[in-house]
């Protein structure tokens, strides 16, 4: 009777992982698409089935394009992307509505991991549990490379914080760090 329950309960185990998995792979969307545009370091337009899409790079998070290494940032990922067709792994929709993806470069190349490399991006933890990239960004850190270049670069989470504290009260928040 126990074995029989055991084998029971093993069979339902399966059965329930694999429509799991099968569920996750649902959701997971797989497409390639020419590079039309760059908004900034980490954010592309990619035409695909005759329409236009806009993709968050998973992971990451570059410069504002008005902050300090943005405008470097957004050359280094327009010079790797820009009109070359790629590969979108799709892992979720932000709140604006963008594909939040992985993305390989003709090449092969993962070109969220090759922008954390050269120090033109934070790894995202808040939002990435890929610890790969942690070390990609401590190398570049220590290394000096890209933003990391400068003394005390700010991340971009805090800029826009403080803009947005700058918006609501009509000046800017200064920080007691």
């Amino acid at each position: 009777m126990v074995v029989r329950l055991t084998l029971f309960c093993s069979v339902i185990a399966g059965l329930a992982f694999g429509l799991n998995l099968q569920a996750q792979s649902a959701t997971q969307e797989h497409f390639e698409g020419q590079v039309v545009g760059i908004a900034d370091g980490d954010t592309i337009t990619v035409l695909h089935a005759g329409k236009e899409r806009k993709v968050r790079l998973s992971g990451i998070d570059s410069p504002e394009k008005k902050q300090a290494f943005g405008n470097k940032a957004k050359q280094y990922t327009s010079d790797l992307v820009f009109g070359k067709t790629i590969q979108i792994d799709v892992e979720s929709r932000d709140r604006y509505g963008r594909c939040v993806a992985e993305v390989t470069l003709p090449d092969g190349r993962n070109l969220n991991d090759l922008i954390l490399e050269n120090g033109y991006a934070w790894w995202y933890k808040k939002y990435s549990r890929n610890v790969h990239r942690s070390a990609l960004e401590s190398n570049a850190r220590i290394e000096g490379r890209g933003l990391w270049s400068a003394p005390q670069p700010e991340p971009p989470w805090q800029f826009r914080a403080a803009k947005t504290t700058t918006t609501t009260t009509g000046r800017k928040a200064t920080s007691s760090n």
